[in-house]
């Protein structure tokens, strides 16, 4: 098993994207690139911990790359807002790759120059591409948040378009439970 980092938003957005794919074994949601120990969720709001809400993803490079995690994260959120997504606004809602190895890294720096020359977005892409540190999981009432939530106005609002564009775009690489087969 590997292990991939990223900073995309919301947590409870993306976590319920990446739980989805076919080779991803588990999803914990959590915090990085801050400088307080064991953060809180209301000390991560503050925007003062230097914390983004992340994703740690471990998954199966025997069944997924790390460049097809690469694709969904670019895919699912807007990297050319810096501290945005949509109306989740702060530094906690960074776009940021943090990466745990050399080669990881070099993919990453990669894919975002082919996506700036090719012009994929109007606007620069701010996401930022960082080593990983001072990782925390998030407290046990975020994990599995969407699936355990869906109920939720966020989640029926905001969570569930994202979903539902992810499916149609990526409904090939879905784990069995979610696709329907």
């Amino acid at each position: 098993m590997e292990i991939a980092t990223f900073g995309n938003g919301c947590f409870w957005c993306t976590e319920a994207v990446f739980q989805q794919l076919e080779g991803v074994e588990k999803v914990e949601s959590g915090y990085a690139g801050g400088h307080v120990e064991n953060p809180t969720y209301k000390q991560v709001c503050t925007a003062t911990t230097g914390h983004a809400e992340v994703l740690q993803i471990t998954y199966d490079p025997q069944k997924i790359s790390f460049e097809e995690l690469l694709e969904v994260f670019w895919e699912t959120h807007d990297p050319t807002t810096l501290n945005r997504q949509g109306n989740d606004v702060g530094p906690q809602y960074r776009s940021v790759i943090f990466y745990h190895n050399e080669e990881q890294r070099q993919l990453s720096e990669k894919y975002k120059q082919e996506l700036e020359t090719s012009g994929a977005f109007n606007d620069p892409i701010v996401t930022a591409i960082e080593p990983l540190s001072n990782y925390y999981p998030a407290e046990d009432y975020h994990q599995n948040y969407f699936l355990q939530n869906g109920f939720q106005p966020y989640c029926s609002f905001v969570v569930r378009p994202k979903v539902e564009k992810f499916r149609k775009v990526f409904g090939h690489k879905l784990k069995p439970a979610f696709s329907g087969k």
